[in-house]
């Protein structure tokens, strides 16, 4: 079972090495026409020199990460560790969380280059000395949290109900993925701080559109995104017709009103098109296979045994079904996700272009390409494989489309 394990462990990193290598290879293909305006020639030049720079720099991560995690698992380490502890249920779980959490901390000296170096360079990166190791000890706090939250719940769900803990712990997963979506408005917090937009006419437009399909604007926030980046986005959150408008502060800066209300216009589509809801039953799809990995992994010994614990480590078994079991899985799901999503951003668009914003949307979406330097011309596979949006240019295509038939 050892080998086999490792043996997928590898595949997994071979695939993502070939996406990688097929996102590079992209750079080559040519700019379609309806969005050759995009970038300029000097724009076009930094773009390439941003995606080379990158997809190296994510290669090197990725392969260190691998031999890292390859090397903890074939030498046993996080058996040896947990032996270090108390023989007890918790303590056991606690240990291979905080050996798998310290093991990531290797991670950070790829982050700070990411961050401080690459994106720094090309003019991305806003963050401070002080907010990049704020965000990572944050960050360890949070994953440790809520890793061991899970490896406790798998344990206290097996030892309750044995075979059962298939449907239970796929609906277990399921709730806590709605509870980290109901607070996700309040854990945002602890990263950014928010501020009421101001009165004008970017926020009567605002408002306008929500109340129009029957919303109440409970609030429109102003989100410090600039601390980190330049890059921009927009978002409403809130169940039920009560909604919170959340603006990035670079997207105020650099839009017009009318761009603005065409991307939250789009967000807006997505939720009077129920695309949450539906997003909401794939993740119950995937929080099912999820719970199935986890009975077929409690249910096999080897899976501890011939990686040095005595019988089952609830919080390596959590760490098995991510790291190497579902990574198996995830492309194939990722096809249909992807998928999905894709179709729910063409319909996003569409309403954006029936509330009157078509120019607007097409105006914002190019704007928001070259300042993010994204791809414009991706291979049509990666696409397929990985992308949860359509290309720029397959987008002002549709929405060209709509237009003509309005």
């Amino acid at each position: 079972m050892k080998v086999l394990v490792l043996s997928v462990f590898c595949l997994t990193f071979l695939y993502k090495v070939w996406l990688n290598r097929l996102q590079a290879r992209s750079r080559r293909n040519p700019v379609p026409a309806n969005v050759a305006d995009v970038y300029d020639a000097g724009t076009y030049a930094k773009w390439s020199a941003y995606q080379s720079e990158k997809l190296s720099h994510s290669l090197l991560a990725d392969t260190c990460a691998f031999a890292v995690q390859l090397a903890l698992l074939a030498t046993d380490a996080y058996a040896w560790f947990a032996g270090l502890f108390p023989d007890e249920w918790f303590a056991q779980i606690f240990a291979v969380v905080l050996f798998g959490a310290l093991a990531d901390l290797a991670a950070i000296p790829f982050t700070w280059h990411d961050t401080m170096v690459i994106e720094e360079k090309y003019g991305f990166n806003r963050s401070t000395k002080k907010t990049f190791w704020a965000d990572r000890v944050k960050e360890f706090i949070i994953g440790l949290i809520l890793s061991v939250g899970i490896a406790c719940l798998l344990g206290g769900l097996h030892g309750w109900l044995g075979d059962g803990v298939i449907a239970a712990f796929a609906i277990a997963l399921f709730i806590f993925a709605l509870l980290i979506s109901f607070l996700f408005p309040y854990l945002s917090r602890i990263f950014n701080k928010f501020t009421p937009l101001e009165d004008g006419e970017l926020k009567d437009k605002l408002t306008a559109l929500l109340e129009k399909h029957g919303f109440r604007v409970r609030a429109i926030q102003v989100m410090d995104a600039s601390r980190r980046t330049t890059k921009s986005n927009a978002y409403f959150t809130g169940f039920g017709k009560m909604k919170t408008i959340v603006l990035y502060d670079t997207l105020v800066e650099a839009m017009t009103p009318d761009e603005i209300c065409a991307v939250f216009a789009h967000e807006m589509g997505h939720g009077l098109h129920k695309d949450t809801l539906k997003n909401q039953i794939l993740n119950f799809v995937q929080m099912a296979i999820l719970a199935v990995l986890a009975w077929w992994t409690l249910r096999t010994p080897a899976f501890f045994t011939e990686f040095g614990f005595k019988g089952i480590n609830y919080a390596f078994a959590v760490l098995l079904i991510m790291s190497v079991e579902f990574s198996l899985i995830m492309p194939l799901y990722g096809l249909l996700t992807n998928w999905r999503s894709r179709k729910a951003e063409y319909g996003a668009d569409a309403q954006a272009v029936k509330e009157g914003y078509g120019d607007a949307l097409v105006g914002a979406l190019k704007k928001l390409s070259r300042e993010n330097l994204s791809d414009l011309s991706p291979a049509p596979l990666l696409v397929k494989l990985e992308y949860s949006h359509p290309t720029l240019s397959q987008r002002i295509a549709a929405i060209e489309k709509l237009k003509e038939q309005a």
